[in-house]
């Protein structure tokens, strides 16, 4: 597997995005859909990361920087082919490294409840995360939750 930095302009890429974006859709209550779209992810303060297979594209996620110390991981998503592979665990690894290296001092993530978010919400939480309050703009709801990882 091979991670890099993407600048979103691949078809491959764009795909995985909508399908990530729809899947939040669909699993999500009206109002409760804060994952990033094209635009929000190619702000200056966001960094995406794809995973390669080859030719095939295996995962995104992102970095959003809130401010000197902190940083929210964004749109993480592997694509249905790569399901339990480890792509999700090694993209994490690089961007918790990343956020090292930037010299951070927490990651911050934001997600939903219910069926469809168990196993990211398991991999948050095997890597250390822990649920915390609301951070940024976000408004605690019965549906979101809010896990942080202290560096």
């Amino acid at each position: 597997m091979d991670i890099r930095v993407d600048d979103l302009s691949s078809a491959s890429t764009q795909a995985l995005l909508h399908l990530h974006l729809a899947g939040m859709h669909s699993n999500s209550p009206p109002g409760q859909v804060f994952a990033l779209d094209l635009s929000g992810l190619t702000s200056p303060n966001v960094t995406v990361w794809s995973v390669w297979n080859g030719d095939d594209i295996c995962g995104i996620g992102a970095l959003k920087q809130l401010d000197a110390s902190s940083g929210e991981i964004k749109s993480m998503r592997t694509h249905p082919d790569y399901l339990r592979r480890g792509v999700a665990a090694a993209l994490l690894e690089h961007i918790i490294d990343e956020a090292r290296v930037r010299g951070l001092h927490r990651l911050c993530l934001e997600t939903g409840s219910g069926p469809a978010f168990e196993a990211a919400l398991s991999l948050y939480r095997r890597r250390g995360f822990v649920n915390g309050e609301a951070f940024s703009d976000y408004q605690k709801s019965d549906f979101n939750q809010f896990l942080h990882l202290a560096l």
